[in-house]
């Protein structure tokens, strides 16, 4: 969850005037507020563009009529913001993305004026190859160049332990973002953009380990408003083959398996469940041992319960994707969730669902 005061926690349950900002950044330097009606921000671990942004603004003056115009979609970018007002006059914003402003449309007599954008991400993808590009050497290193090629002054955080990679190389057209995605997925990792605009190499947290980061309880004081919870079997592997050719460097060819060895486990290899295994090949793998590490990260998220919820709550503009959620539902039922996807509104009265991927009965 994004660093907050335990004060923005507990008002969140309370009866509090919501603050939002959005801010137009001009590619001249120029920083402009634009008053806003609505709109949300969606944040999706599933999509390879995980923030994107929709504004509603009241004022028809500010349609684009040339490239010059102040919200022209050439290079400008939105800044976007929730929070709360304590009450006594001291305020609480937490960041919501950085996002490229894509489009520009509305009523030209009456409005709204609806503006659309996606995190910095979509800057790395849209760059396709001109030319064959090989990358070598780490994954840290590869998927900092990758990003740094198109946005030379990004940040790049590493949450993870860097390791090294074959060549690998991409041809001309290619997506460079999808590339850095499949060097991080190497090591059992994401990249995506945050939601201060940064880049960040991180693993899923495991369900099982990770604290608790915020609690949604029904009942007085709490942030509860519904809840609905499924579980499947699809999706759900007990063994991860991971295979590493890199044809560039005539290397031979490598492989490792990964499967759940524990007797007492419900996916166990050998069990009930049977064997279902998942199989994953880079050319970045280049040893065993490089094998070994993607099967048993790879493993960890494949054997997780493919349980799902769709909760809704009160906003909490905090949450990031991973993060493990304490929930309580009127029946007394208490479970940990895995957040996947949410969309926080801009305007107080907005809905606020939270959809999740994994969950299990909290003792």
């Amino acid at each position: 969850m994004y660093p907050v005061s335990e004060r923005f926690l507990a008002r969140l349950a309370e009866s509090h005037e919501v603050v939002t900002r959005v801010q137009l950044m001009l590619t001249d330097g120029q920083v402009i507020d634009v008053a806003h009606t609505g709109g949300s921000v969606t944040v999706d671990r599933g999509q390879a563009i995980r923030r994107t942004c929709t504004v509603t603004c009241p004022d028809p003056a500010l349609l684009p009529r040339t490239p010059a115009d102040q919200l022209a979609t050439y290079g400008s970018r939105l800044l976007i913001s929730r929070g709360v007002a304590y009450g006594d006059g001291s305020t609480e914003l937490v960041p919501l993305g950085l996002f490229r402003l894509d489009s520009v449309d509305g009523d030209v007599s009456e409005g709204p004026v609806q503006l659309q954008g996606k995190d910095l991400s979509a800057c790395v993808a849209d760059d396709k190859l001109t030319a064959p590009y090989s990358a070598s050497g780490t994954v840290v290193g590869a998927v900092t160049a990758l990003i740094q090629r198109s946005l030379p002054g990004a940040s790049v955080i590493s949450e993870i332990e860097d390791a090294p990679i074959g060549r690998r190389t991409w041809d001309v057209e290619a997506d460079p973002w999808e590339a850095a995605r499949e060097v991080a997925a190497a090591a059992g990792a994401d990249v995506f953009a945050n939601a201060d605009g940064e880049f960040v190499i991180r693993t899923l947290p495991d369900l099982l380990l990770a604290a608790p980061a915020w609690a949604v309880e029904a009942g007085d004081g709490g942030v509860y408003i519904s809840g609905s919870v499924g579980m499947t079997s699809d999706g759900v592997y007990n063994g991860v083959l991971a295979r590493g050719e890199s044809t560039s460097d005539n290397l031979p060819p490598v492989s490792a398996l990964a499967v759940d060895s524990d007797p007492t486990s419900p996916t166990y290899w050998d069990g009930p469940y049977g064997r279902r295994p998942l199989f994953y090949s880079s050319s970045t793998l280049t040893s065993v041992n490089a094998c070994v590490q993607a099967a048993n990260l790879k493993l960890a998220e494949a054997k997780a319960p493919n349980a799902s919820g769709d909760i809704s709550s009160l906003p909490n503009p905090a949450l990031e994707p991973g993060d493990v959620l304490r929930v309580a539902h009127p029946d007394g039922t208490r479970e940990l969730h895995q957040v996947a996807s949410f969309s926080v509104p801009l305007d107080e009265a907005g809905d606020f669902p939270i959809a999740t991927i994994s969950a299990k009965e909290d003792g």
